[in-house]
């Protein structure tokens, strides 16, 4: 019993590794993905899964929804640093870029920080869904639907939320059983030769701008202009696509433990830190220079750098007071070095 835990532990983050290196590796592709078209089918490919991955594995530990004091953990682990992160892109934003004037806005997300409220709002919805008959038709529904809705954009994230939460209302109610069958030899085969061809229907096939779709935040009419009336079927597709990526790509991932397999419990402060660190690289020449030189590879590499860089322990223990509110690993830390 012992076994199937750590394997479960092992798995998920790993998972959760390999995700946040494609999340950052995305943000280092994006300012130059339109130069090449091999480096804009990566992104595409990438935003297919990787946060529909992530939020699928955040809907499955959420197993304890009914227990007392759930949404308290929850608002405390993500609405806080949703909160101080926030205010301190504010700050960051207005220094880095000599802007004028400062606005703190909390209902408009800045950047990756859509994630955060987002993920409250899941956990707020999920305890409703789950008492209704068909949840997961009745939250794609939903999904499809507010697309037609051209207000709703990105104020308190609502169109991500909504568009996004049918894949984390199905990431509760799997379970271990589940993920299991996924692993199954003649299912991984499956799903590495599904990725493939995904990966060269986007080169040959599929145009450029399905980012605009894979992003979900912006209404079929800012997409599609006066033919929004068909673009429920577009997302209805997309879903399909979304779900048979998503666990494709969990398939894949190795179930044994490896070197960074514990910097998979340190996704959250990965994903708040990196925006700093890519912000101001946006800032200088770096990104001209890979371009005009083709050293496109040097994306992967320091994605890899700022990722591992960002999950060691130093990092950890000077950013958990901001995340967690707490001085525990700073304090744990000191003293060593005592």
């Amino acid at each position: 019993m012992a076994t199937d835990v750590k394997e479960r532990d092992y798995y998920f983050d790993n998972a959760r590794f390999i995700l946040i290196l494609l999340v950052v590796l995305g943000h280092f592709i994006s300012p130059i993905k339109s130069q090449n078209d091999l480096l804009y089918t990566l992104y595409n490919f990438i935003y297919t899964f990787h946060m529909p991955a992530f939020i699928l594995i955040s809907g499955f530990f959420t197993k304890g929804v009914f227990k007392d004091g759930y949404l308290a953990k929850i608002f405390r682990k993500v609405l806080v640093p949703y909160v101080v992160f926030q205010l301190i892109y504010s700050f960051f934003y207005y220094d880095l870029y000599d802007k004028s004037e400062m606005k703190l806005n909390f209902f408009d997300p800045h950047w990756t920080m859509w994630f955060l409220l987002s993920l409250v709002f899941w956990n707020i919805l999920l305890k409703v869904f789950v008492k209704i008959k068909y949840p997961l038709i009745l939250a794609i529904g939903i999904g499809v639907a507010v697309g037609y809705i051209t207000e709703i954009g990105s104020y308190l994230s609502l169109l991500r939320t909504f568009v996004f939460f049918p894949v984390f209302l199905l990431g509760h109610y799997l379970t271990k059983r589940d993920f299991k069958q996924i692993l199954k030899p003649s299912i991984r085969i499956a799903s590495s030769i599904f990725m493939v061809l995904m990966f060269l229907a986007y080169h040959f096939f599929i145009p450029d701008h399905a980012k605009d779709w894979l992003l979900s935040s912006s209404s079929y009419a800012e997409i599609l202009g006066h033919n929004e009336w068909y673009g429920g079927f577009i997302r209805l597709g997309l879903y399909a696509v979304m779900f048979l990526a998503t666990f494709s790509f969990l398939a894949i991932i190795p179930k044994r433990r490896f070197f960074f397999t514990e910097f998979g419990e340190r996704t959250l402060y990965i994903y708040l830190l990196h925006g700093f660190v890519l912000k101001y690289l946006f800032t200088t020449d770096l990104f001209s220079s890979i371009e005009k030189n083709n050293y496109y590879v040097m994306l992967l590499v320091l994605a890899v750098i700022v990722t591992m860089f960002l999950a060691s322990k130093p990092v950890i223990a000077l950013a958990q007071p901001l995340i967690e509110l707490r001085w525990t690993k700073l304090n744990r830390m000191l003293k060593k070095d005592e």
